[in-house]
């Protein structure tokens, strides 16, 4: 089945074996056998929060901290997705935490364009790039890294989000005038929201006015906030798995995919990270058929919608050969339009 994926994260998909080597070259590998790395990069099935599942990321990002480094990752998680029939991914970092060694901003985005761009004309993928300003950092920087990012739109850099410490750092009008630039250049908007303080912060991230909001799924607390959202077609992108990782619901058969469905909400699926949370996209919807319980039909309708909400602006006849092509798939597949 082809698929689109809408919400991953570069840092939090590194290969375990890039890591070791890179890590290696670099002085960061502390004597780590792969299997000890392995463990380093993949967080536990459930930790207490979104604030301890972010200390997963802190060895990747000590790795990347160069173009190389930056380059081949980017690189690889095009080939890592295309193994799941993928056909269109948008990938997100966070630049501002790639120069803590002194790398120009400018060239560690160009190192992830260029990687991403090499891989998709290796592998046939259509990438898209979103870069993350993180809440913890001050808005003036956000506001310099969204002016850089958007010099790179012509090179499929299409996407600007707010991510980080939700609890620590609440309120995203902080950050507005990196959100306006950003806009302003005609950067697709998206924020994560609602892995803390529930279906109030999820509200709190419409004053942004995103168009998709990353995770998002505790709106299914509050029935207007659902109605709203389907109102105003803001899809959200959600990752089951890793929100049940950061506790954000108790377990797989808890994650209201089906009340968010029955609501009339727009969503799509995907995994967040592949390495932080030891997945694939395929195996995301096993588990959204088998433990929460959705149809084929509707997992379907996700990812097809995924392509209408797809940060493809900068190219409109590429989404409409992709939407052909995914109508064609379905076409053959009864199951799919049940």
């Amino acid at each position: 089945m082809p698929k689109a994926e809408l919400h991953l994260h570069l840092d939090g998909s590194l290969r375990p074996a890039t890591a070791l080597a890179l890590a290696r070259e670099r002085g960061l590998d502390d004597g780590m056998t792969l299997a000890q790395m392995s463990a380093r990069l993949r967080a536990p099935a459930q930790v207490e929060n979104q604030a301890q599942l972010l200390d997963a990321f802190e060895l990747p990002i000590a790795i990347m901290q160069d173009t190389e480094a930056l380059y081949r990752a980017a690189y690889e998680l095009v080939e890592d997705v295309a193994t799941d029939a993928t056909r269109y991914v948008e990938i997100r970092w966070g630049p501002l935490l790639h120069i803590q060694n002194g790398l120009d901003l400018g060239a560690g985005i160009a190192a992830v364009v260029t990687g991403a761009w090499d891989a998709s004309r290796a592998t046939g993928v259509i990438v898209r790039l979103i870069a993350v300003a993180l809440r913890s950092h001050p808005a003036d920087a956000n506001a310099v890294m969204a002016r850089i990012a958007a010099s790179f739109l012509d090179q499929g850099l299409t996407g600007f989000d707010l991510a980080g410490p939700e609890e620590a750092f609440p309120d995203p009008l902080v950050h507005a005038r990196a959100f306006d630039i950003a806009r302003d250049v005609g950067l697709g908007i998206t924020i994560h929201a609602g892995e803390w303080g529930g279906a109030a912060q999820v509200r709190r991230a419409l004053d942004v006015r995103p168009t998709r909001i990353a995770h998002g799924a505790r709106a299914a607390d509050d029935a207007s906030l659902m109605a709203e959202l389907a109102a105003r077609n803001i899809t959200l992108d959600v990752c089951p798995t890793s929100n049940v990782q950061a506790s954000i619901f108790s377990s797989l058969k808890t994650f209201p995919m089906p009340a968010l469905v029955a609501a009339g909400v727009p969503l799509t699926l995907s995994t967040d990270d592949r390495t932080v949370s030891d997945l694939t996209l395929v195996r995301e919807y096993e588990r959204a058929r088998s433990d929460i319980g959705v149809s084929m039909a509707d997992l379907w309708r996700m990812n097809r919608h995924a392509l209408d909400v797809a940060f493809l602006h900068d190219d409109e006849p590429l989404r409409d050969a992709l939407r052909a092509e995914f109508d064609s798939f379905a076409a053959s597949e009864p199951a799919l339009s049940a």
